[in-house]
């Protein structure tokens, strides 16, 4: 990185006339701003934590970065992620992640999915809220706001997650779920396939009657049948009509399976009629869960995913399973982690052709580099770009920059007002950015080796501030802040 003197700054920003000093110049890049189609060589300044230029001539910064044969794109949203830790925020800036957003499962309060990162958020983060942890106030009597908070750590075994409630209970879970959305939250986090014996209909039309009333998104993991079977899918889809609430299709590809075509028309068939609704898909193939989910404790997992134990991976050593070792694992170590291979990569083309596809990590929680985890955590955005959208063509780049970035930040900011800022290169947009080598950029995790940084990922801007510098972590840097519904401020 070339740093301008203050002394040369000061006078060439005097020349130019500027209000205040830019603290940050990116010259020479090829600049991608997938909302105008902007696709050209331009410089970019920075100041207080936003694009204050744009040039078709060198800009002079307190820091400059030379970006000659780089993308400058937003800094990538990832909407659906589970590892809002010091460890997952540094392995998800590597791969040019600048907000990271609990959003299938949530947190009540939304703030406590961030619990970890608040006094040194690296990257932006934010919640919706969980309807899981309402769940637990209310069968349960405990708080536990997060799936692992302050040494507690949620089961799936437990009543929250097995055990109906009562026209009582369910009448406490909506003030739950209405108190979480008046201090912030992002929605609500339905994680509806984890519970499907436990949620009735009654509260199932509850939690769309109070997001609908709000005025925002249910993000559901919908029920999972056989392989393409799109009930699941209808369920959600009828509800979020009948109460006017927008609704998130987690994780599309993992669920449709074979699907994949017939869940995306009805999805259109739906938008047609006025449903507002979208979804995402991983650029990774597996799926990662707990052995206690309850698609494998209670129900045939190995029809449902056209499988068998052999397909399965133990999270923490990587080891393929069998019979016997799965039954060793399912019984001593319920709330461990499996990577069950099952998506066809026929099946993930598909998804990223819809238009309004969106990508994220789907990352399981991340604390200490000697415990495996998959690689969604390192890899997934430069993954999409080296993969799909340089080797395979499936994408163009801009088209894949704006389902990594831009698409998030427009269904967010339509009832969560700072997402207006993000996912753009754009005067008056926040400066979160990546800089990148569009000929090189690639994944280098796998299953395996879930710690293996990308390559071509050159800087990370965050609020400005400079969080990746030539590939490494800066390590000073934590620029990063907690993100909700609060109006605007400038």
């Amino acid at each position: 990185m070339l740093l301008v003197s203050w002394a040369l700054f000061a006078q060439l920003a005097l020349s130019a006339g500027a209000e205040e000093p830019l603290t940050l110049a990116i010259n020479n890049g090829r600049v991608i701003n997938p909302e105008t189609g902007l696709d050209a060589i331009r410089h970019i300044g920075i100041r207080k934590g936003r694009v204050a230029l744009i040039s078709q001539t060198p800009l002079a910064g307190a820091e400059t970065i030379d970006a000659t044969g780089l993308v400058v794109a937003p800094g990538f949203i990832d909407i659906h992620s589970h590892t809002l830790t010091p460890l997952g925020q540094r392995r998800n800036v590597l791969d040019g992640v600048t907000t990271q957003l609990e959003m299938e499962a949530g947190a009540l309060p939304s703030s406590a999915a961030g619990d970890l990162v608040a006094n040194r958020p690296i990257i932006n983060y934010g919640a919706s809220v969980g309807h899981f942890a309402a769940r637990i106030q209310v069968l349960e009597g405990r708080d536990l706001p997060y799936f692992f908070y302050r040494g507690e750590q949620a089961s799936m075994a437990s009543p929250a997650f097995t055990q109906r409630a009562t026209a009582p209970q369910i009448a406490a879970i909506r003030r739950k779920l209405e108190e979480g959305l008046d201090g912030g939250g992002l929605g609500v986090g339905l994680l509806l396939d984890y519970m499907r014996d436990a949620v009735s209909p009654d509260e199932l039309a509850m939690i769309f009657d109070v997001a609908g009333g709000r005025k925002v998104p249910v993000f559901v993991h919908v029920r999972r049948n056989l392989p393409g079977d799109p009930k699941g899918l209808e369920e959600v889809l009828a509800l979020a009509e009948q109460y006017d609430t927008a609704v998130f299709i987690c994780h599309i590809t993992h669920n449709a399976m074979n699907g994949i075509e017939d869940w995306l028309e009805k999805i259109d068939a739906a938008r047609a009629r006025g449903v507002r609704v979208t979804t995402e898909t991983l650029s990774y193939l597996a799926g990662g869960t707990s052995i206690s989910a309850d698609v494998f404790r209670k129900r045939d997992w190995r029809s449902i995913f056209a499988i068998d134990y052999t397909d399965v991976q133990w999270v923490a050593t990587g080891e393929w399973l069998t019979e016997d070792t799965w039954a060793h694992y399912a019984e001593t170590e319920p709330d461990g982690m499996v990577n069950h291979h099952y998506v066809q990569e026929s099946w993930l083309h598909s998804a990223l052709r819809w238009p309004d596809m969106m990508v994220s990590t789907d990352a399981l929680p991340a604390f200490d580099p000697a415990q495996m985890t998959n690689p969604n955590i390192s890899g997934s955005f430069s993954r999409l770009l080296g993969r799909y959208v340089r080797e395979q063509e499936i994408l163009g780049l801009s088209d894949g920059l704006s389902r990594m970035s831009l698409k998030q930040a427009q269904w967010l900011e339509t009832f969560a007002p700072q997402f207006s800022r993000k996912g753009r290169v754009q005067v008056g947009a926040d400066a979160d950015l990546v800089v990148f080598d569009p000929q090189t950029v690639a994944a280098g995790a796998d299953y395996g080796s879930p710690w293996q940084s990308p390559v071509g990922i050159n800087w990370v801007v965050v609020g400005g501030v400079i969080t990746v510098d030539s590939g490494e972590l800066v390590p000073a840097a934590a620029a990063g802040r907690y993100l909700d519904t609060t109006p605007l401020a400038d």
